[in-house]
């Protein structure tokens, strides 16, 4: 575990961005029965935990995409934490909505993007990584050149990684599950038991 997945694990869990109930679990939108919880849009309200985290994507963007020209937010979660990377870095933002707009110019990315300018996009999480590689797409087909993904938390689910290695895009995180549930138990918020208990559902979706 690196100094920054330890750090942002746990500013996750000091602003309860991160809930993990093994004994009581959360259901998520895909109807999956789940011992953690993640709710990044939080991190916004929260100036310790925000610079913690912007300064990890600032950090992680230099040192693995240093060609990058645009910073491109997911909408609607990506976006905040987009616009604080692309003022820190000194470069344009974009943003990429899910779909493109009913009305006017019918524009999914909003923002200026040039034919072949190399984009980072940022997005607050990554589970089957679905909702991003949506926003990969659609800025390939603007003309942008996608670097990678950038996310503060990743479930570390094989279906991500699946998902990413057939859309030929590289994907990177601040911190994730693994480090996520060791920092937990390590500080207390869970047991010894608990954490086996998290890490055997972990062990089922794989």
């Amino acid at each position: 575990m690196t100094n920054y997945q330890q750090a942002v694990a746990q500013a996750l869990l000091d602003i309860d961005a991160v809930k993990l109930q093994p004994n009581d679990p959360f259901t998520w939108a895909s109807g999956i029965k789940s011992p953690i919880y993640t709710d990044n849009r939080k991190v916004i309200s929260f100036p310790t935990a925000r610079k913690t985290i912007i300064d990890g994507l600032v950090t992680l963007i230099k040192e693995q995409y240093p060609d990058v020209e645009v910073i491109g937010g997911v909408a609607t979660a990506g976006i905040p934490h987009a616009a604080w990377v692309a003022e820190k870095l000194g470069l344009p933002l974009i943003y990429v909505r899910a779909q493109p707009k009913d009305h006017g110019t019918g524009k999914q990315i909003e923002g200026s993007l040039q034919s072949g300018q190399k984009v980072v996009l940022i997005d607050d999480l990554i589970s089957t990584g679905g909702s991003v590689l949506g926003a990969v797409k659609a800025t390939r087909a603007a003309g942008g050149e996608v670097l990678g993904v950038t996310a503060i938390f990743s479930y570390e689910l094989p279906a991500a990684t699946d998902n990413f290695s057939q859309a030929v895009t590289t994907f990177s995180s601040l911190t994730n599950f693994s480090s996520l549930i060791q920092v937990a138990k390590e500080t207390g918020e869970i047991t010894h038991d608990e954490l086996a208990m998290i890490a055997g559902w972990h062990q089922t979706l794989a």
